[in-house]
């Protein structure tokens, strides 16, 4: 899927609200924010950094920026993050992408959420950590993320208080996404049935995975699964596909069943559009030792094998491609803003600094954090990435 220049920084942050008390202002709002987006660009992970790389760039800026009363303080960053209103932000954003990518058909758009822990807790939650970014008692971060996984961006984001309301903001999320003609795929977190309705109400399809969290549901799979693998493949009809991968001393095998026959669920009802059920094995063998693992689908999609893994499989890549680069490239694991809405808002904007280099059409060598290093060095690679030439 192709995609377009976005509109420029300036028309995309004139739309939040300014949070700052009128006549105690001395840096422009806008500005502000397009300072913060350039020094995340270049590998600025505090607003310390920020306001560092800012000022050693201060006539670079100005050839398109005012900047009338130079770069505004690391405490300034700070305050005005922590005031503005997040959902303002988030709103910002996906207006942003709605021009990039104003059509989502045939794409994957995997939603996962992203949860920090208080820094003065060690606490493992089974997913990925700002564990930085809350302060003694504090409420940790949590984001919900939309990630199409075929352009590999962020589509849009919705904050939590905790990791259980991710079933009340992933409607939210939905609602404000153009999905039709997508396959939207949740962890077992957001395998709720109003989810699936919301998802098919948005125009879209669903994978959905199946764990204890649905326990009846789950049930009934594993039992027709026993049933299956008891008797001759050839007496059930299902699509099957098999794939194996070899690559740094080990070895993958996965195996993907799909079936149809809904009746043999438990309440297969409630499921708004079910059309199929998965069972996809993998098996690996690396180091003399083997692993095995079992995960179980309920779909709106045609019982079709081969879409089915593929579609699983960019969901896994939601891990790769924005988790683990969010944390790697951009240091989100050690994220330190703790004023008031600072983390969520900068865990914002650095997802937006990463649909900008994601975005660049000139293949360039390198990841995500040598590309950041490229633009620090380079103000014609920046103004590029920026739009601005």
């Amino acid at each position: 899927m192709g995609t377009e220049r976005p509109l420029s920084l300036s028309d995309v942050f004139v739309s939040i609200h300014d949070p700052r008390q009128p006549g105690k202002v001395k840096h422009d709002f806008v500005e502000l924010l397009v300072v913060a987006v350039n020094g995340v660009l270049v590998g600025a992970d505090t607003f310390e950094e920020i306001e560092l790389w800012a000022n050693e760039k201060l006539a670079w800026l100005r050839s398109y920026l005012r900047l009338q009363n130079g770069i505004p303080s690391h405490d300034t960053f700070g305050r005005v993050f922590g005031l503005i209103d997040p959902g303002q932000f988030e709103q910002a954003f996906r207006r942003w992408m709605r021009g990039v990518l104003p059509a989502l058909s045939d794409e994957v758009v995997a939603i996962d959420g992203k949860t920090g822990v208080p820094s003065d807790r060690s606490s493992s939650l089974g997913w990925k950590t700002s564990r930085r970014s809350g302060g003694i008692d504090a409420t940790a971060l949590h984001l919900v993320s939309a990630f199409a996984a075929g352009a590999g961006l962020v589509l849009g984001q919705r904050g939590t208080a905790e990791k259980s309301n991710e079933k009340t903001a992933i409607p939210e999320l939905l609602s404000t996404l153009a999905l039709e003609g997508a396959t939207v795929t949740i962890d077992a977190m957001g395998t709720q049935a109003n989810i699936a309705e919301a998802i098919r109400t948005r125009g879209a399809d669903y994978v959905l995975a199946v764990k204890d969290n649905q326990p009846k549901l789950a049930e009934s799979i594993k039992d027709f699964w026993s049933s299956f693998i008891a008797h001759p493949a050839a007496e059930t009809v299902h699509g099957f596909l098999e794939s194996v991968e070899k690559g740094h001393g080990r070895v993958e095998t996965r195996r993907c069943y799909v079936f149809d026959p809904l009746n043999c669920l438990s309440k297969p009802e409630q499921w708004p559009g079910l059309k199929s059920f998965a069972v996809i094995e993998s098996e690996r063998a690396a180091g003399g030792k083997t692993t095995h693992e079992q995960r179980l689908y309920i779909s709106s999609l045609a019982p079709d094998a081969a879409r089915m893994a593929a579609t699983v499989r960019a969901h896994w890549s939601v891990e790769n491609r924005l988790h683990w680069c969010m944390d790697i490239a951009f240091n989100d694991d050690q994220m330190r803003a703790r004023t008031r809405h600072a983390a969520h808002n900068l865990a914002s904007l650095k997802q937006l600094t990463l649909n900008l280099i994601r975005m660049d059409p000139v293949k360039r060598k390198g990841g995500i954090k040598a590309r950041r290093i490229i633009a620090a060095t380079s103000d014609n690679y920046r103004a590029h990435l920026l739009g601005l030439g």
